[in-house]
């Protein structure tokens, strides 16, 4: 894995809330990624996520809204928990690193994996922000992101606005179907030209939490699929958000207590 970092490379991260690394996984390492995610997939039959009783795409038909945003893509989340595959590449001691290096912290946990895989046609993903669904709240948190298959213009690459984590705020403006509804809530923005993120496979992004970023819809028969990771710095505390806590674990969480469960969030870098 290319996992080390300039100088530049951080500083451009900080600056414009997102940063691109090229060719981050070797081709053995892009294979074993892919049959990892691949095989986690099929074993976990459809169920979104560990600890909570949501399927993929069991909401179609119910309504227009669930036809549309189960059509935007296959979200399935923690499948660390769940793969020991995905969790050897998941708490991978170098990425939590680079994860801590960017966010400028000490030590960094993992909130959750995801898998986003856009099928053939699929809608785009409206312009939006990470942080103000999680169950803490720190403007350092940051997500990867990993192309395991070349994400073009066409076939639903990421776009970035930069700079605009400097003035986001915790309050969630949601995922509309509206691609321009988070300008509404923040218009100093709305002319700003977004970045997009054309990579190949095998390379990755990393982004801050509050950046606003969206995705093109799949215009191609193909799929565009990636494994993603939100990192939480060490230290915080629940705010009062379920998320994608398990339901056991949020009956017995009090706002405010530290979110510091190994075996929920565990802590995959600690600087020396």
């Amino acid at each position: 894995m290319n996992t080390n970092l300039s100088a530049a490379q951080i500083a451009f991260y900080q600056e414009h809330g997102y940063i691109i690394i090229n060719d981050f996984l070797s081709p053995l390492e892009l294979e074993k990624w892919r049959n990892a995610v691949d095989t986690a997939i099929v074993q976990r039959n459809g169920v979104k996520m560990p600890g909570k009783s949501v399927h993929v795409g069991e909401e179609d038909g119910i309504n227009e809204d669930a036809t549309y945003f189960n059509n935007v893509f296959d979200q399935l989340l923690n499948l660390w928990q769940t793969s020991d595959q995905v969790r050897e590449i998941m708490l991978d001691e170098q990425i939590g690193k680079m994860a801590a290096t960017l966010a400028d912290v000490d030590g960094i946990r993992i909130w959750h994996d995801q898998a986003l895989i856009k099928r053939p046609w699929a809608n785009p993903t409206s312009w939006h922000l990470d942080t103000p669904f999680w169950s803490f709240t720190d403007r350092r948190a940051l997500s990867i992101w990993v192309a395991l298959d070349d994400v073009t213009l066409e076939n639903g690459c990421l776009f970035f606005i930069p700079g605009s984590h400097k003035k986001t705020t915790f309050d969630n403006t949601g995922i509309g179907k509206n691609m321009g509804g988070i300008f509404d809530v923040y218009p100093e923005f709305r002319k700003t030209k977004a970045q997009p993120v054309v990579i190949k496979a095998g390379s990755c992004s990393f982004h801050n939490g509050l950046t606003i970023h969206g995705a093109h819809a799949n215009m191609t028969p193909g799929f565009r699929r990636a494994m993603t990771c939100a990192y939480m710095p060490d230290g915080n505390v629940y705010n009062g958000i379920p998320n994608i806590l398990p339901d056991a674990y949020v009956k017995a969480l009090s706002i405010g207590e530290p979110l510091d469960s190994d075996a929920q969030n565990p802590l995959i870098y600690k600087a020396p």
